[in-house]
């Protein structure tokens, strides 16, 4: 069964992108498609199986890789309670990204293309996800890195998709650079790059039972400050994946793939695998809490600062782009603090209303003849009506509608009220800073979901009166995966809380994720003071007024407000200037020192002194030389008399001095 979960999609992938010219548009369709609703069957059998059941770790060998003195690599299944959620989230979101896009892409003519790079994309996905090491799973994490680079420049023609495409690669390498020293370092301190090893030696290392002394990249340091860096390493490179600020530039631009790219990429498959790797880790996390410091602290901002733009963004992809790089802020802050099984919980339910959020505004892009801008839409209620209840469920899910203490809520409600709740109750010294954060930031959240909700759908139309005319609602095969993605924004929380992050905990993730004893994570995350409870549910309340004041009410305050504080207005904008700011810092001086090592080095230098210099020379030598080759007689009668009198000149002398 685990093996057709994972190999399906590359089986797909192969049939539609080396046959796909043969079996046609509507094939690749249907067979990537197919296969893709069978895997993600097989992964809900395979979640109630081995999350739900009895059933412990499984190791399911594939075949035998890379043995190298004291490395001994075999590639190989993992399969226990992280990999069965991370299954059932990727192939489920997968597999309805697929339906969607068969009416889409419709009117597409690379469509085998396409469908080929979602199912590479799915595969590389599982192979990350279900690795048994570090160097499988790093395949994984660089196989995404390649099919996301597919994906955001599908349509290779615009040169805006281009350059968005480059950008997700080379800022990806950033923290790829990271991840792989962190792996590099990780052989160093365990000898191995195995899970199971390193976790079995994690604790005695942490104490100092390695070396006295680990040369760890030029610097002498004990084993437990060496396994501080390593895990700040590994953190890099979740970074990078999961953009989080620093490295979150490329996250925005990816929204120039088509809609469906979004969603896959930004719901639940890329950007959750930083997620999924500081999770897999967490036994050596755990062990040091100066990284996991850094990490609260880049979740914190990053939830911060990505909500901050949000709110004045105009492009509806980019609203829900800035929402998911701040969501995952909050995953960060829970696995920081070591509510480890609530950041899975929020990347759970995550994925359902995100990529609801994203199928609905393809919905919404299909319908009003691709536009984006939302000062261009408005009043489109009436006319996409399923559209319309379909984004207000996600809006609802994002944003953690619910009634505080009771178990009635959506699936953010509960997912992201935990990790707030824990932030408050850790330990960590930086918690305060953290839960301050993540409130403002719900707080954000809501206003800017709210306001694309209102300038989408409310007020007056804005739109043309021919883009108004060819309003429509999307086909069946559009909606439909948008209904069980609502089903799944609306009851994920509800059905699964007790066993993400409650009195489940234990049995339910067993040796997957570092466990906290249950008595501990119920005494110290779930009882914290009532006020600290309702501050999210305040913080929705008071952005869902904020939104309908500004934007059904009084819609001439935000335009007010807009030009009093002009420079706040562009800083927020302009995204912090981040993009002006790394094209000053490296873009620039990299263009500059390519330029000049291209003229001076490559052209003048090398070309100058090398091939194109000796060249040079000998042209000009020959060119002189032919110029003793003129053709006339007594030009050649007079040389041989020069060289007659030279000969016996040196004949003469030779004999003088006899």
């Amino acid at each position: 069964m685990y093996h057709l979960i994972v190999f399906l999609p590359l089986i797909g992938a192969i049939i539609a992108g080396l046959f796909g010219r043969s079996i046609g548009a509507k094939a690749s369709e249907y067979v990537t498609s197919l296969f893709l609703v069978v895997a993600a069957v097989l992964s809900w059998v395979a979640f109630f199986t081995v999350a739900l059941g009895e059933g412990e770790t499984v190791r399911v060998p594939v075949l035998q890789w890379v043995q190298s003195g004291n490395l001994d690599v075999d590639w190989a299944l993992r399969i226990d309670t992280l990999t069965a959620v991370m299954l059932v989230v990727v192939n489920t979101v997968s597999s309805l990204v697929h339906i969607y896009s068969i009416g889409y892409m419709h009117n597409d003519p690379h469509r085998p293309r396409f469908f080929a790079y979602l199912s590479l994309f799915t595969f590389m996905m599982l192979m990350l996800v279900t690795s048994d090491n570090l160097l499988q799973m790093f395949f994984g994490w660089e196989g995404v890195g390649l099919a996301s680079y597919l994906l955001i420049g599908f349509w290779f023609k615009k040169p805006s998709a281009n350059a968005a495409a480059m950008k997700a690669f080379i800022v990806n390498r950033v923290g790829d650079f990271g991840f792989i020293l962190g792996i590099f370092g990780i052989f160093v301190l365990f000898g191995a790059i195995n899970f199971d090893p390193i976790f079995a030696n994690a604790a005695d290392i942490a104490q100092g039972g390695g070396p006295a002394v680990i040369d760890l990249f030029g610097m002498e340091l004990n084993s437990g400050d060496a396994l501080t860096w390593v895990c700040l390493l590994l953190f890099l490179g979740a970074m990078g994946k999961s953009a989080q600020f620093l490295l979150h530039t490329w996250l925005p631009d990816a929204m120039e793939g088509p809609t469906p790219v979004s969603a896959l990429i930004h719901a639940a498959t890329m950007v959750t695998a930083g997620v999924f790797l500081v999770a897999r880790m967490s036994p050596i996390f755990e062990l040091s809490p100066d990284a996991l410091v850094v990490v609260t602290i880049v979740g914190a901002i990053t939830a911060f600062f990505a909500a901050t733009v949000g709110l004045v963004q105009n492009d509806i992809k980019r609203v829900i782009a800035y929402s998911t790089c701040s969501q995952l802020g909050y995953m960060f802050v829970a696995l920081g603090i070591g509510a480890y099984g609530a950041a899975i919980f929020h990347l759970f339910t995550h994925a359902f209303f995100k990529a609801l959020l994203f199928l609905g505004a393809g919905s919404v892009i299909h319908s009003v003849s691709d536009e984006q801008d939302m000062r261009r839409m408005g009043g489109l209620r009436k006319h996409i009506p399923m559209t319309y209840w379909m984004m207000i469920i996600g809006t609802l899910a994002l944003t953690g509608v619910g009634i505080p203490f009771t178990i009635i809520g959506t699936a953010g409600f509960f997912s992201k009220d935990f990790i707030i709740e824990a932030a408050f109750a850790a330990q960590s010294p930086v918690s305060a800073m953290a839960f301050t954060l993540l409130v403002i930031a719900a707080l954000f959240t809501s206003f800017y979901s709210w306001r694309l909700i209102f300038m989408t759908f409310h007020g007056k139309p804005r739109a043309s009166a021919d883009v108004m005319h060819h309003v429509h609602e999307s086909p069946p095969v559009m909606l439909v995966p948008l209904y069980i993605l609502a089903a799944g924004a609306l009851l994920a929380g509800i059905l699964f809380k007790e066993f993400f992050f409650g009195h489940d905990y234990g049995p339910f993730w067993r040796e997957a994720l570092f466990t906290l004893p249950e008595n501990q994570i119920l005494e110290d995350f779930h009882h914290v003071p009532g006020l600290v409870a309702l501050a999210p549910f305040f913080a929705m309340l008071i952005g869902l007024a904020t939104a309908w004041y500004f934007y059904i009410r009084s819609p001439e305050t935000p335009k007010r407000l807009a030009r009093e504080h002009n420079g706040l207005y562009k800083f927020l904008l302009n995204k912090w200037y981040f993009d002006e700011l790394y094209d000053f810092l490296f873009v620039r001086p990299a263009m500059r020192l390519g330029a000049f090592l291209w003229k001076k080095g490559d052209q003048a230098t090398i070309d100058g002194l090398g091939p194109d210099g000796i060249a040079a020379r000998v042209n000009d030598i020959t060119g002189r030389l032919v110029r003793l080759q003129t053709g006339y007689l007594y030009h050649y009668a007079f040389v041989m008399l020069i060289g007659v009198a030279a000969l016996i000149t040196w004949m003469m002398l030779g004999s003088a001095f006899r």
